[in-house]
């Protein structure tokens, strides 16, 4: 797993499970000069993106990973995408779930859209950031 220490200053690490074409949004919305590693020092803050389509057969491994990231790291939870949020245009597909509600994530930030809005994701983190 890939940590993003967003502002290059240990304040804010991101993980992203980019699923779908949010992830694109997502990868375009970190600072080119974002460092990327393996591990994080704990009780650092920790974002965890879940951008894009969440499909039944990723609804475990998503909801594996946000678990135990919970239990390892002190985190936040975001959907970032109208799919991430509630399924999206394909919320009644028998291969998509209705967002991570229904893969039984709780995220304590919703961004929707379709794609949703880049300045959004940043303010989220900026005040991630101010809270720590």
């Amino acid at each position: 797993m890939k940590f993003i220490d967003w502002f290059a200053d240990g304040s804010v690490y991101v993980v992203d499970l980019a699923l779908a074409c949010c992830g694109v949004e997502s990868g375009a919305a970190v600072p080119a000069n974002a460092p990327v590693c393996e591990e994080i020092p704990d009780g650092v803050p920790l974002v965890l993106l879940v951008s894009g389509t969440v499909t039944t057969v990723l609804a475990p491994v998503v909801r594996d990973t946000v678990n135990e990231l919970r239990r390892n790291h002190l985190i936040g939870g975001v959907a970032f995408g109208a799919c991430a949020c509630a399924g999206g245009p394909y919320w009644d597909s028998a291969g998509v779930v209705a967002g991570l509600p229904d893969v039984g994530v709780d995220a304590d930030h919703w961004i929707p859209g379709c794609p949703p809005e880049l300045d959004a994701l940043t303010g989220l983190l900026v005040s991630s950031r101010e809270a720590a």
